[in-house]
């Protein structure tokens, strides 16, 4: 089975975090978004903000790794949040601000309102612009 390739979308502060623990989490920790993932699948970080709380600007692609196996587990973050989590291998990389690529992404259709794109927290995106993201990260 073909890889596939996805783009989730948090914050710089939370990316960090699961880069430090080899892990993936996306739309506050619901399990539909990473079900949709599959061992060998790769997941780029798409990073809108610096921290959740914070209104200060990233707009980066932060961090970039393959999805290891099919376990989706949770982790006790707190009393109130317990999260699920899928174990990512990540690779090391440096951000990339997403503004010098808007017009090469496929995935951007309408290049004015290209943020728009991201307002469900993760989507798949094409090989080609994988590659074309991976590229720059890997440089």
């Amino acid at each position: 089975m073909e890889a596939k390739y996805w783009i989730a979308v948090v914050s710089k502060v939370h990316v960090l975090k699961g880069v430090e623990g080899g892990f993936a989490q996306a739309g506050h920790g619901k399990s539909a978004p990473l079900k949709r993932m599959k061992q060998g699948d790769w997941l780029i970080y798409y990073s809108p903000k610096m921290s959740l709380s914070s209104t200060e600007k990233c707009q980066c692609f932060t961090a970039i790794g393959e999805v290891k196996d099919d376990r989706i587990y949770q982790a006790k973050m707190s009393e109130d949040f317990i999260p699920n989590r899928r174990d990512v291998e990540y690779r090391k990389c440096k951000e990339v601000s997403i503004l010098p690529l808007i017009d090469k992404l496929v995935f951007i259709e309408d290049k004015k309102h290209w943020g728009y794109k991201f307002r469900f927290g993760i989507l798949e995106i094409t090989r080609g612009d994988f590659e074309t993201i991976l590229a720059l990260m890997l440089e």
